[in-house]
């Protein structure tokens, strides 16, 4: 059989087959040597601290070759340890077997992690150890050279000679200082709190006053107004007293903003205006503080591995003879009708080959779309798409399916380097173009997505790739999803996460919303959020909710002013199509509320449907959804009611898909991820510490709720809290259950007749939807009069 002929094309379907290659088992090999040396080289390492001097002193003596070792590699260990650390970098060579076993757990593809960078960042550990310690114990006769080795002693000496012991400590201390901010990502916050705490020290003069007196007044004025709780039902919700997950020292004067109320007099406190916003001056206490890290509110938590999903190797991909003879036939069909061509190429992809034709000047580019009814019949292709032109490429592009296409895994989109390199606030990894490179895209931007396609053609495994992706990139405080499920079979494989990654209405018990009644609450209720969020970055004078989230993570915002660090929020639905059918109105109304005004706060939603017709994907919910993913349809009126243009039609099924942003489409192959890695997945995060509970989104009420919202209230049957709970409201004047519930440690039911409770009694408001309940009483003084006379009443 004649070899194929090679080609210029782009070989771009999966290179991975059905067992090891002979490469991949050398390639294995030599990594576990490197990994097995590297460990020997460790154990050695240790055994000459001890052994070291006590071998180079015997064999300096006896000289033979018969001596045996103390070290616990034999005489090859000793030599090893003599020459890396006596002769070489004293301590520093310890970290020499790091840089082997990289590139050992690279070699044997353990786990994916930037190999040069951790390479670089041992090698200059090692050399800045050694010279660090040749500067501080010199010429000894630890470890025959000192702790530094020859190498350490000998810069550190140099350096000394020309800047002296003391420039030569401090070019130390700079030098360390930008190594661990640098290689290690240490904050500079950390280091200049240090510095700032004795420089403080340094320049202020002893008090007149008993210290002790004053920080005893204080303490026992916040201890009087707020009491402290170690526990939290919500943790998205920052407590005064807890800063990046620990409790703050009522003694730091430089805390007195996150730990003292309102009432106390703080002397050196930031300047705060009416709308919770810090001043950023030089003499701030707060500068000195670390930034605060929504992370830490689950500091253990461990992202996903890809070792959770499978690879898919394909055994079969597209040959250069297949290749060569659509050349041929697209030449010959185009000769047939008098166009002819100057170049053409081939660019093989997972489920298409991309053909560029180069045509002969003059030849009107109709003429060619015309034709591929005539080339599909001369390829025997399924269907084909032709692109006329390309834009950007002045090529005319012929879209042919491949006789076996490829699965794209979704762990080699996640391990991918534009995946995980990514500064993407949301990336979702949605599959490979036809020049086989991952299509990542940044849900922010888009800033909605609407998916559509016909049954079976891959929607709800695009959904779970979505998933999927911002599963992997984002940490449990950064983001929420609100999951909505009316055919009830395939988003409630994510239950197992609701602790760390859903969002729910209070008080339900599932957080996959199934029933339309409650979708209808919870749109309103996002709702809600949605204008909550506005007036907090019209009073952080933010932009978006990205500059908010700086701002407050720079601890320019105050808590107590209702400031919270806010996650980002993704809506997703699976079958828009029957919520239309079910509720029609009352769904579409908070719907385009949502679509026009929640992309600066960060809500973000996503749309799918089996059913693109007109009144389903109407004019109001396409001009709110530029980003849109088109899945095989069976129609061209179909494809132009999802992408105005055809094209969808002429898909080949099984993730095969269309992404438009407003320009041209992009064809992709959707990434497969399979029900059972779900499942793992799920699994691994849901295993882990969460949350209390999902968060709980706004207070809701419909018709019905709202007309009986204070109804048969009897105030002689207050709850035991009532009066704590009421004082809590007038000092924040802020009326609402989720205060309650968070800084009186209650769950969602009984904070609720709490404030049913306090709405009957004239403290706050009634429930005015989007808008906080008014709290009628201003002072504490009016407060106490009010509950005094309902205790006489009780009574």
């Amino acid at each position: 059989m004649a070899k194929p002929k090679k080609n210029g094309s782009k070989k771009a379907h999966n290179s991975d087959i059905d067992g090891p290659t002979t490469s991949e088992k050398v390639r294995f090999f030599t990594g576990l040597l490197l990994l097995v040396f590297a460990v020997y080289m460790l154990v050695v390492f240790i055994s000459y601290l001890s052994s070291g001097k006590a071998d180079q002193d015997s064999v300096n003596i006896n000289d033979n070759s018969n001596y045996i070792y103390e070290n616990w590699g034999g005489k090859f260990g000793f030599k090893v340890g003599y020459y890396f650390i006596f002769k070489g970098f004293g301590l520093g060579s310890f970290f020499l077997p790091l840089v082997i076993g990289a590139f050992g757990l690279a070699l044997m593809r353990v786990k994916y992690f930037r190999l040069w960078k951790n390479v670089l960042r041992f090698l200059i550990a090692a050399v800045l150890v050694s010279v660090i310690f040749g500067f501080i114990g010199g010429h000894s006769s630890f470890l025959g050279a000192g702790p530094g080795g020859e190498h350490g002693y000998l810069i550190a000496d140099w350096l000394n000679k020309l800047l002296g012991k003391v420039g030569t400590g401090a070019l130390m201390g700079v030098i360390t200082i930008a190594y661990l901010i640098f290689s290690w990502n240490v904050s500079p916050h950390a280091i200049r709190k240090p510095i700032a705490a004795m420089a403080r020290a340094a320049t202020t003069k002893p008090a007149t006053d008993k210290p002790e007196d004053q920080n005893r007044d204080v303490k026992e004025t916040i201890t009087e107004e707020e009491p402290i709780s170690d526990d939290n039902d919500d943790p998205f919700y920052s407590e005064p007293l807890i800063v990046n997950g620990d409790t703050v020292d009522e003694n730091n004067e430089e805390d007195d903003f996150y730990s003292q109320p309102e009432s106390v007099e703080r002397p050196l406190i930031s300047v705060i205006d009416k709308n919770g916003i810090r001043d950023n001056d030089g003499d701030d206490p707060l500068s000195d503080l670390p930034p605060f890290d929504p992370r830490l509110s689950l500091p253990r938590y461990r992202f996903p591995t890809v070792s959770l999903l499978k690879d898919y190797r394909n055994s079969t991909s597209t040959s250069n003879e297949e290749t060569n003879s659509n050349k041929e036939n697209i030449i010959k069909t185009l000769a047939d009708q008098k166009i002819g061509i100057r170049q053409i190429s081939a660019t093989v992809g997972p489920t298409v080959t991309l053909y560029e034709v180069v045509p002969d000047r003059g030849v009107r580019l109709n003429r060619i779309k015309t034709l591929e009814n005539d080339i599909a019949l001369n390829l025997s292709a399924l269907g084909i798409r032709i692109i006329a032109p390309i834009p950007g490429r002045g090529t005319v592009g012929i879209e042919v399916p491949n006789k076996s296409s490829s699965t794209v895994a979704m762990k080699g989109l996640l391990s991918s380097t534009s995946f995980v390199d990514s500064k993407y606030e949301l990336p979702l990894a949605l599959g490979r173009t036809i020049t086989n490179e991952p299509y990542i895209i940044d849900l922010t931007r888009m800033p909605h997505l609407l998916v559509a396609g016909a049954t079976g053609q891959g929607k709800s495994v695009g959904l779970n790739a979505i998933i999927t992706s911002l599963l992997f990139k984002k940490h449990p405080s950064e983001l929420k999803l609100v999951l909505i499920d009316p055919k009830r079979v395939e988003l409630p494989l994510y239950a197992k996460i609701e602790r760390h990654f859903l969002a729910k209405l209070p008080g339900e018990d599932d957080a996959i919303i199934t029933d339309t009644k409650k979708v209808i609450n919870t749109l309103n209720s996002l709702c809600i959020l949605m204008d909550q969020r506005l007036e907090l970055l019209k009073a952080s004078q933010s932009r978006n909710i990205k500059e908010y989230n700086e701002k407050f993570i720079a601890r320019r915002l105050n808590p107590n002013k209702g400031h919270d660090y806010m996650p980002y929020i993704v809506l997703i639905i699976d079958e828009f199509a029957d919520l239309i059918m079910t509720a029609g109105r009352e769904i579409e109304s908070p719907i385009g509320r949502l679509a026009q005004l929640s992309r600066a706060i960060g809500i973000h939603l996503i749309i799918s449907t089996q059913r693109p017709s007109t009144n389903i994907i109407t004019g109001f919910i396409k001009a709110n959804f530029p980003a849109r993913i088109a899945f095989r349809v069976f129609s061209q009126v179909d494809s132009r009611t999802i992408l105005d243009s055809s094209g969808a039609d002429r898909l080949v099924g099984r993730g095969d898909m269309l992404i438009s942003q407003g320009g041209e489409p992009v064809r992709v192959q959707c990434a497969f991820v399979d029900t059972p890695e779900i499942e793992d997945l799920t699994e691994f995060i849901g295993s882990q510490q969460g949350y209390p509970d999902a968060l709980h989104l706004p207070e809701y009420y419909g018709d019905d709720d709202a007309d009986n919202s204070t109804r048969e209230v009897d105030l002689k049957k207050r709850d035991p809290l009532f009066d704590e709970a009421a004082r809590l409201v007038v000092q924040h004047q802020q009326g609402s259950t989720s205060l309650i519930q968070r800084r009186m440690q209650l769950g969602y039911n009984r904070a609720g007749r709490i404030i049913d409770q306090l709405e009957a009694a004239g403290i706050v408001g009634p429930f005015e939807g989007s808008k906080a309940r008014e709290v009628i009483v201003q002072d504490m003084n009016t407060l106490e009069q009010i509950l005094k006379r309902l205790n006489e009443e009780t009574v």
